[in-house]
């Protein structure tokens, strides 16, 4: 299994005594954005379209273990922007490491080589390489030629050092199963520990939007992903639940648990989920009592419709292998299915329309921004 044993049962340790307390909603993976800023500028990509006052921001270490503790997640998923652009990014990783947490940290890699020597193997830490495909495939989704090439030479330096390594993969309409699929066989024999991969979420600001994919196609494209999986080089190591990879086969019905990936950003923390930022609050406390998470999801709000992804959905998949182990068993054995029907969908004709409130909270932190250098400047004179 491409998710470590230990890892394995502390999560699912985890999930079993938040059912056990009668807890309804809680964390999974904690989503920490310590930065927006990135080094690339991904055609896909809504998280880098920021003010260059606002991409200058960073969380400090101590804001970053704050969020940690405040959150409690056994998981931290450490995103960005690109993470290595931060400059006290292994002080945050090994406090999260002392906490006894699972950290993730994900990267471009263009950093990764020259970073390395900051960071030390442990079990409790994990690099995932930003990695959409092929050569072709990937340098075209970054929008810079020569970018896998140093993903592949910083995966083999990680490996060699003996970091747990893994590749993330986002998938687009332009993807095709049989490339796909050795793409899978050739990251397979770059010696990784696992394959995390999604559908790409239709960010409203991203530049591209034409090659999201839908619900429908989706589904196909996984199905037709999977159904290579017999004549594979050998056997493709996941970093994601079965019962995930088989909803994205399209052979389960799940609803969207935003809460079990909460995200906390310079913004705050984010309102509802990763991929959506429609509102944040001071606390965590704060996020989970007072979102109306009733009003977000697949059949609940436009901008969900199309929404397959692992920050909304894996944490779904978790806790239903909890809740049915032989169910999960049984997919876990034989895989995801491939063909035949597809489980029913959640129905969009309730969903409420979409509201667009991007602009309002970045006009909040500028002002905030504004307000706190002027404060600096008045300080420093004595007035």
């Amino acid at each position: 299994m491409a998710v470590p044993l230990h890892q394995a049962l502390r999560v699912g340790a985890y999930v079993v005594k938040q059912h056990l307390i009668g807890r309804k909603r809680y964390p999974l993976v904690l989503m920490l954005e310590p930065l927006f800023r990135c080094n690339l500028a991904c055609a896909g990509c809504g998280k880098i379209d920021y003010p260059a006052e606002i991409l200058n921001q960073r969380l400090s270490v101590d804001e970053c273990l704050q969020a940690v503790d405040e959150c409690g997640a056994p998981v931290v998923v450490i995103a960005g922007g690109e993470p290595l652009l931060h400059k006290e990014i292994d002080q945050v990783v090994q406090g999260i490491i002392a906490r006894k947490k699972f950290v993730i940290v994900c990267t471009n890699a263009l950093l990764l080589e020259k970073k390395m020597d900051l960071f030390k193997p442990n079990p409790f830490f994990s690099w995932s390489v930003h990695l959409d495909g092929n050569r072709e495939d990937h340098d075209k989704s970054v929008c810079q030629d020569g970018v896998y090439d140093r993903c592949v030479s910083a995966i083999g330096k990680a490996k060699k050092a003996g970091f747990r390594t893994i590749i993330n993969a986002t998938l687009f309409n332009q993807a095709d199963p049989e490339r796909m699929a050795r793409f899978f066989d050739d990251v397979m024999e770059m010696g990784i520990d696992g394959i995390s991969v999604s559908p790409g979420y239709a960010y409203e600001r991203a530049p591209d939007q034409q090659h999201f994919l839908n619900r429908k196609a989706t589904k196909d494209l996984f199905r037709g992903i999977f159904s290579r999986q017999k004549t594979a080089k050998k056997k493709w190591e996941f970093n994601q639940s079965d019962l995930f990879l088989d909803f994205l086969a399209g052979n389960q019905t799940y609803h969207c648990t935003p809460w079990g990936n909460p995200t906390r950003t310079y913004f705050g923390w984010q309102r509802p989920c990763y991929l959506l930022g429609e509102g944040y609050t001071k606390t965590f406390k704060e996020l989970m009592e007072t979102t109306d998470w009733d009003a977000y999801g697949t059949g609940n709000y436009e901008k969900c419709a199309d929404c397959m992804v692992h920050s909304g959905y894996e944490a779904t998949a978790v806790m239903d292998s909890v809740k049915h182990p032989i169910k999960a068993a049984v997919v876990a054995l034989r895989g995801p299915k491939t063909d035949g029907s597809m489980a029913p969908d959640v129905p969009l004709d309730k969903q409420r329309p979409a509201e667009y409130v991007f602009s309002r909270h970045v006009q909040q932190a500028m002002d905030k921004i504004k307000h706190d250098k002027t404060s600096i400047v008045h300080a420093e004179v004595g007035e």
